[in-house]
């Protein structure tokens, strides 16, 4: 696996850049195929901020990418928590993958509590996958990203899909954490 150690305002000492490389190397354990990764170091600046160490690691393989950020009030501790962050993803991608590949079949144990045969939209329900449970269909009129912001604000919602005027395709606006809007525009 390619890994590339970056320090935002902070300056990366040897023997965090060796720690932080080998444990991100390690995770290719859980699942083989990984291909690049990068871990991005950084200090919060506000002194009311005791964690004030972050490490954000990103891993791109399989055709998804996993992104986990931990702060800690030393440098190591962050690793480490980002890395257990990152550990539990990819065993949960890893047992998506493969309950698409080997679908699981419910085990008769005998109970009574059986579904009748032929209703077997049910019988099982991991916990570990999504599912969908609610579906909306609503048309679309076309708003600048500013009324999108607007509208998402007077409702309350943490994100508004619209078409852009401005572009004439699919967009959604965004609450950023920092409390600030974000837009996602299709090309």
């Amino acid at each position: 696996m390619d890994v590339t150690i970056r320090g935002r305002n902070v300056e990366v000492s040897d023997g965090l850049r060796a720690t932080a490389e080998e444990k991100v190397s390690r995770l290719s354990r859980h699942l083989d195929g990984w291909e690049h990764a990068e871990i991005h170091f950084s200090e919060e600046k506000n002194p009311r901020i005791s964690a004030k160490e972050v490490c954000e690691v990103t891993v791109w393989g399989h055709g998804h990418v996993i992104r986990a950020k931990a702060a800690s009030s030393d440098a190591f501790a962050s690793v480490d928590r980002v890395i257990d962050k990152l550990e539990h993803q990819m065993e949960k991608l890893k047992s998506r993958l493969q309950s698409r590949t080997h679908p699981r079949r419910p085990v008769d144990s005998g109970h009574q509590d059986r579904q009748p045969p032929g209703d077997e939209r049910d019988a099982e329900v991991d916990t570990n996958e999504s599912r969908i449970v609610k579906s909306k269909r609503f048309d679309i009129k076309p708003m600048t990203p500013e009324e999108a912001a607007l509208h998402m604000d007077m409702l309350g919602h943490d994100f508004y899909f619209f078409t852009n005027a401005d572009t004439g395709v699919a967009a959604v606006v965004y609450r950023r954490h920092d409390g600030d809007v974000g837009l996602i525009d299709a090309n």
